[in-house]
């Protein structure tokens, strides 16, 4: 808990928070976005893509530079970047200067997630570091939480641009901020983890490179298919059970939400139980839940079943990077860490508008049945793949 409180893991929290403060809004305010420029679903989850599938392309270079140049620099832009875009895209004028934005954000946005996981599994011990991915997911989580009730609020009053150029302000000055204390308190640009050298870590086990790219393979898929679906749950409430489109954007914040307990109890399980187990169990819980979104009753059994899913993407974030960080050398870990947010969010970049597409031809119904199938189909796969690589 030392390490928690009383290190840096607090500004690490706090620099996921200020990293999504905007990337968290465009979800949440689709419904506004479709209306102004008169959008099918297909075009709007290119508002998705458009952010979604340059920030996962960029995470493989990110990662590998980090390994380099240090993760410091790229953390910063990470947050800085992002806040500054977030003002050209509350003020784009029109739908393809929106889509310009967005793809810049994604440019700039790109480094932080493998510069801040490599950061922080080089200040904490190797036994505590599944716990402190934990409690920095309570920071970004805590962004997806609040920007769509903040969204929700000034969007009613001042449209959809309101909450880009409210938030984007914050997020650049805590960037500031934090780069003048991370410089005082990671002063080095290249990060050894901590208790690791090359002499002492040990040699790769026989599989281990084919389980740790199913692994990779497997949770980034999932939570791709996921967060796709996520980004369009306000539209799926405003058009199957009439939603008013504020009470729509504030339903992401019950998603979010459940990172505040689920991540830093999932990292406190991945450090204890194993990981492999874990990792299975949630893709598997993951299909369960998005087939369920076509079963329950708008109320109370819809924002459970949103709970689930936020509860399921916590489990599956914390304890992939765990698994991943606990088996990559040092050296190449931000490169290691960097496919797996590439394959995570370039997914959902991807995944998304091809979703709108479906949803376009064949309603949300076979959308979301089809989605639970796809993550049944890679389980097996994967399941089969990591039994036949065991020792």
């Amino acid at each position: 808990m030392r390490y928690l409180f009383s290190g840096v893991i607090p500004l690490f929290a706090l620099a996921h928070l200020s990293h999504h403060l905007v990337t968290a809004l465009p979800a949440p305010l689709l419904p506004y976005i479709r209306d102004e420029f008169a959008l099918d679903y297909t075009h709007a989850g290119f508002i998705i893509s458009a952010f979604g599938v340059v920030y996962g392309i960029c995470q493989l270079p990110a990662g590998w530079l980090a390994d380099r140049l240090g993760p410091r620099i790229l953390l910063i832009t990470g947050i800085v970047g992002v806040g500054a875009t977030g003002l050209l895209v509350g003020m784009s004028p029109n739908y393809v200067i929106l889509l310009a934005g967005l793809m810049l954000m994604g440019i700039l946005g790109g480094g932080y997630h493998p510069a801040s996981t490599t950061m922080i599994s080089a200040v904490v011990e190797p036994g505590s570091r599944g716990q402190a991915l934990g409690f920095h997911l309570v920071g970004g989580s805590f962004s997806y939480f609040l920007a769509p009730l903040i969204a929700a609020g000034i969007a009613a009053a001042w449209g959809w641009r309101g909450p880009f150029l409210a938030m984007a302000i914050p997020s650049i000055g805590i960037g500031i901020i934090l780069h003048i204390i991370l410089r005082k308190r990671v002063p080095t640009q290249k990060i050894v983890a901590r208790g690791t050298s090359a002499e002492t870590e040990a040699q790769p086990a026989p599989g281990q490179m084919r389980r740790l790219i199913t692994v990779i393979t497997l949770s980034s898929f999932t939570m791709a298919l996921v967060m796709s679906i996520v980004s369009f749950v306000p539209l799926f409430l405003v058009d199957t059970f009439g939603t008013g489109k504020e009470a729509a954007a504030a339903s992401m914040s019950v998603v979010y939400a459940m990172a505040f307990w689920a991540g830093p109890l999932a990292g406190y399980l991945s450090d204890r139980l194993g990981h492999m187990v874990m990792i299975i169990t949630t893709c598997f819980m993951a299909s369960v839940v998005i087939f369920l979104l076509n079963i329950v009753p708008y109320g109370f059994g819809i924002f459970l079943v949103l709970a689930i899913i936020g509860t399921v993407n916590a489990f599956n974030t914390i304890v992939a990077q765990s698994y991943i960080v606990d088996q990559t050398p040092a050296k190449h870990r931000s490169t290691a860490l960097g496919f797996y947010f590439f394959g995570n969010m370039e997914g959902t970049g991807i995944l998304t508008p091809v979703l709108g597409y479906f949803i376009d031809h064949f309603g949300f119904h076979t959308g979301l049945n089809m989605s639970s199938l796809a993550i049944v189909a890679a389980l097996v796969i994967g399941s089969a793949i990591l039994w036949l690589s065991r020792k």
